[in-house]
């Protein structure tokens, strides 16, 4: 059976970059560093570090231990600290981790409410885009994840969770919009659904890898390929890149909820929604502060009204 005191070694080595870093961290001389990889070599029969120049580097098989050997730390931290509140050693906790967006609208006012029914309870919360979040949930890092997924009801698809192992709860069936500079001229006028067909030839502004994936989606079932001639993540940047002519995007309604710039307007994409999900990790039931997070995140969203945008 391998020793989690050596895989803890192991992560800190991976986590730091080297013996002597990882000893520091750990507050272990670097001998006992180098003894606990040796030993835990000696369990798995696998060379896990390797010479690179004057430090070390991990070998495949010491990365793969080391991704492993992280997750299973974080839920057995996970589970001690859940035991030390559920024998009252520990006032009520709970982690969350979301999305940028999620955090500039509905967790603010989930949080208030959670503050005001329960006075003591420790929220701890974490920015993070939707393949760290789950990472971190699978991590024993947070307790709930916060992620989203997009829809094409066109090719009635969404897109592959990679969440083995997670339980979720649909939150919020949100629009995506076309988001273009303002037209003086044809205030008043705006199209009631948007037609990307009609923008083929314009530059067009990407947000992160996920979303940029969706954007070639939608616009190659529009026919043709969108010329990114921007990417950044910053929902608030993408607008300021808009109403300055310098683009069209798209973006979904808690974006614009979020940080809406005045210099643009919002169609919605008819067929194109996104999906916000709160994940949690093993058997239930939830720790009854996981669950109470997760309803009134429920509530938060349900009050995200697409009107709006």
């Amino acid at each position: 059976m391998l020793d989690v005191t050596r895989l803890r070694v192991l992560v800190a080595v991976a986590r730091h970059g080297s013996v002597t870093a990882a000893a520091r961290a750990l507050n272990y001389a670097q001998p006992s560093v180098s003894h606990h990889i040796a030993r835990l070599e000696a369990e798995t029969g696998a060379r896990l570090l390797q010479r690179a120049g004057r430090g070390v580097r991990l070998t495949d098989a010491g990365r793969l231990l080391a991704e492993r050997a992280e997750e299973i730390i974080g839920r057995l931290d996970a589970a001690e600290n859940e035991l030390a509140a559920h024998v009252g050693l520990r006032e009520g906790r709970v982690r969350l981790a979301a999305f940028p967006s999620a955090l500039g609208t509905i967790v603010p006012a989930a949080a208030a409410q959670l503050e005001e029914e329960s006075p003591g309870m420790d929220l701890m919360l974490a920015e993070a885009e939707p393949p760290e979040a789950l990472r971190m949930l699978r991590a024993g890092y947070v307790d709930v994840a916060l992620v989203f997924r997009h829809y094409l009801a066109e090719t009635g698809a969404e897109e592959p969770p990679g969440d083995e192992g997670t339980r979720g709860r649909m939150l919020l069936d949100e629009p995506i919009y076309l988001v273009t500079r303002n037209d003086p001229a044809g205030a008043g006028s705006q199209p009631q659904a948007a037609d990307l067909a009609a923008f083929a030839a314009h530059r067009w502004i990407a947000g992160c890898e996920r979303c940029r994936n969706h954007l070639v989606r939608q616009c190659a079932l529009a026919g043709f390929t969108p010329r990114i001639a921007f990417t950044t993540d910053d929902y608030v940047a993408v607008q300021a890149l808009v109403a300055a002519g310098l683009g069209v995007t798209t973006l979904p309604g808690l974006c614009l909820r979020a940080a809406r710039h005045p210099g643009v307007t919002a169609v919605p994409l008819a067929g194109a929604r996104r999906h916000v999900i709160a994940l949690t990790y093993g058997e239930p039931p939830d720790p009854p502060a996981t669950a109470r997070i997760i309803d009134v995140l429920s509530q938060a969203a349900a009050s995200a009204s697409p009107a709006a945008c």
